[in-house]
């Protein structure tokens, strides 16, 4: 399906939230949290991160920049902030740095299509710069479509623009082959199931933080044997849902990530699913006899051993 024909616009992205972390600290209490690194992280860049437990599983996704050298804005999923201000904030101990939900200080919008195109002008993907009463961060387009968030100080408007429906920039969100961890699937996958090395989610020179030795455990004596892929199926989808292979219908193969609805019926997907499921048999959701998925192209290449027959 081409979406580029019709989106076009900019919503209040309800389902995002922010984090502020601020003090002398900030960036190097966050480089020993995250999975990326965040000390080299500087005014014109945003970059994805994770936030894994001591299993080294994801329990966040964040976008990340920096205001200031002391201030520093994580998006994530306003689902599982609440659990991860409190999880990070306990480890801050003695460290000059504050943690606080930034949802009263910025609003949070995404724009896409030639509305985005517009705003963007020559700013590359994962660039920031500031603008009038905020920041704009570009993100990677979407099916074609551009893409860009936008935080803005509370009480400051965007220009006018088209409205642009919640479902669709959901769509272009999954699309994008991002994953976000919602509070139905954190805990659920070590970065690499997600693609998050892939997407610049992940730095192995950067050095400790909980879960490190296992991320590094899984991609380097080459245990990795899931991948995150994109899916469409003719019926509605939900992060958190199981889904199964007709090779063994006893047991889950995998998991979706994100879904979206898309205009009509049916919706998309990514789906986090065992390599060895992906290029024989059928993948259904919620049941052995549930939704078939039908698996469409990511936007980026997966390493060899996942780069299987679609």
């Amino acid at each position: 399906m081409d979406t580029r024909l019709d989106v076009d616009g900019a919503l209040p992205l309800a389902h995002w939230g922010l984090i502020r972390a601020r003090g002398a600290d900030a960036a190097s209490f966050l480089q020993g949290q995250l999975t990326n690194d965040v000390l080299q992280l500087d005014a014109t860049t945003a970059r994805l991160a994770g936030f894994c437990s001591a299993k080294g599983r994801l329990q966040a996704s964040f976008v990340i920049w920096k205001l200031a050298p002391d201030d520093l804005l994580l998006a994530c999923a306003a689902s599982v902030l609440p659990a991860t201000l409190k999880r990070l904030s306990m480890f801050v101990l003695r460290a000059r740095c504050k943690l606080s939900d930034a949802g009263a200080e910025f609003a949070l919008h995404g724009i896409a299509g030639a509305s985005a195109r517009g705003l963007i002008g020559d700013t590359p993907v994962w660039g920031r710069r500031e603008i009038a009463d905020g920041s704009l961060l570009r993100l990677p387009d979407a099916d074609g479509v551009a893409r860009c968030m936008i935080a803005l100080a509370a009480g400051a408007a965007l220009p006018a623009l088209p409205v642009l429906a919640p479902d669709r920039w959901r769509e272009l969100e999954v699309r994008s082959g991002i994953p976000l961890i919602e509070a139905a699937t954190a805990d659920q996958f070590v970065p690499q199931m997600l693609n998050y090395e892939i997407i610049g989610g992940v730095d192995f020179r950067k050095g400790c933080y909980p879960g490190q030795e296992i991320v590094a455990r899984s991609q380097y004596r080459g245990t990795i044997k899931r991948r995150m892929f994109l899916f469409e199926a003719d019926a509605a989808l939900a992060a958190g849902q199981e889904v199964f292979h007709s090779g063994d219908a006893a047991q889950p193969a995998g998991m979706v990530v994100n879904a979206a609805p898309l205009p009509g019926a049916g919706a998309v997907a990514l789906v986090e699913v065992k390599l060895a499921a992906i290029d024989t048999g059928e993948l259904r959701a919620g049941a052995p006899d549930g939704a078939l998925l039908r698996r469409c192209e990511l936007p980026y290449e997966l390493p060899l051993d996942a780069t299987l027959p679609g």
